[in-house]
């Protein structure tokens, strides 16, 4: 079970995971789970480490996992045993290398661990290159991967894997295909389930609007706006910020909410504040940490920040950095996700 030399596949996937070479033994192709066989065929040049077919990361993830089952002895069933249940919690985000933006997760880990105290906390960063400027500092953090692999290893059953990503956009959507190659994996956890990111319901989206707007600077007027940076996604679930935008403007008709990488973008949002003849904007992040799109995309001095293009269009502008998972009424939204989580663990798994 094994990749084949020269393909360039098992490159591309240690550096995607920083999985050390030694989880692979090289021959010609390797099993998916239900025996069935799939052949990796290799490709000419180098077109292999830019493709970002789907499918190939799956079979990928798939390889990984089978072979950290094969390799890890506690994986191979209970032969006959009955395996004593223990259950953990594994947080998930993007990440950060930012000190300054590591209060955020501080938090959140604080609600979780005063929520289950008795529950042990993991965590993984799905940012390969957040990984890697950590580990060059001497800080190791586990991809979702890894993590699951070590908690399947310290004899971990029952598992709630909270996403503390703001949509349900493509980050969301790779964790959720690891999760279920874990689920569906012979002889591992008992039970497995994902709790949802930020904003999945109209619930969520009317709790989130009640946050927001409860955590606006006091020092900020009625006539002064109030714009929060999401970090937008190709995916269609970016269509919850615009949703968000239109709720908040309800209750505070000077709230607007624009993206980094979507829509609407901060020529949307700079439009909308000359028409409302608004000379005074607080820049809020509306990310989980106030990390480098916050502190430069946002807040930084450079021409293409949004503090320089709305400062240039004649908008006073007053950055707040601080990610929202430093918020508690935030912080409670994704913890009632993880509540729910643990419900739906195995039923003899009480908390």
């Amino acid at each position: 079970m094994c990749l084949a030399d020269g393909d360039g596949f098992s490159e591309i996937f240690m550096d995607k995971w920083d999985i050390p070479g030694s989880f692979f033994k090289r021959s010609g192709d390797f099993f998916s789970p239900g025996n069935r066989n799939v052949s990796l065929k290799p490709h000419a040049g180098t077109e292999n480490r830019t493709m970002k077919n789907r499918t190939l990361k799956n079979l990928l993830c798939t390889a990984l996992l089978v072979t950290v089952f094969i390799s890890t002895p506690c994986l191979a069933g209970h032969h006959g045993k009955e395996t004593p249940s223990k259950k953990g919690i594994l947080l998930v985000a993007f990440g950060t290398s930012m000190p300054e933006a590591q209060g955020a997760f501080a938090n959140i880990e604080a609600q979780v661990r005063k929520s289950f105290p008795d529950v042990p906390v993991h965590w993984a960063y799905t940012s390969t290159i957040i990984r890697k400027k950590l580990a060059a500092q001497g800080k190791q953090l586990d991809s979702v991967e890894m993590a699951l692999a070590r908690m399947m290893d310290q004899g971990f059953t029952d598992v709630a894997v909270q996403s503390l990503h703001t949509i349900l956009g493509e980050e969301y959507d790779d964790l959720e295909k690891t999760v279920s190659a874990f689920r569906h994996m012979s002889g591992g956890f008992h039970s497995l389930v994902l709790g949802n990111p930020l904003l999945t319901s109209q619930d969520d989206m009317d709790r989130v609007c009640r946050a927001v707007l409860e955590n606006i600077p006091k020092e900020r007027t009625s006539k002064d706006a109030v714009v929060l940076m999401g970090h937008g996604s190709p995916h269609p679930s970016n269509a919850f910020y615009a949703a968000m935008m239109f709720h908040l403007q309800r209750k505070d008709p000077n709230v607007f909410v624009g993206t980094v990488e979507g829509s609407p973008d901060i020529e949307d949002i700079s439009a909308m504040l000359k028409e409302k003849n608004i000379k005074k904007a607080f820049l809020v992040p509306f990310m989980s940490v106030a990390g480098d799109h916050a502190r430069n995309d946002m807040a930084g001095d450079e021409e293409d920040s949004w503090k320089s293009i709305l400062t240039k269009a004649g908008v006073t502008c007053v950055p707040v950095l601080k990610g929202t998972a430093e918020y508690d009424n935030m912080a409670a939204i994704w913890i009632g996700h993880l509540k729910l989580a643990m419900d739906h663990l195995n039923p003899h798994m009480k908390h």
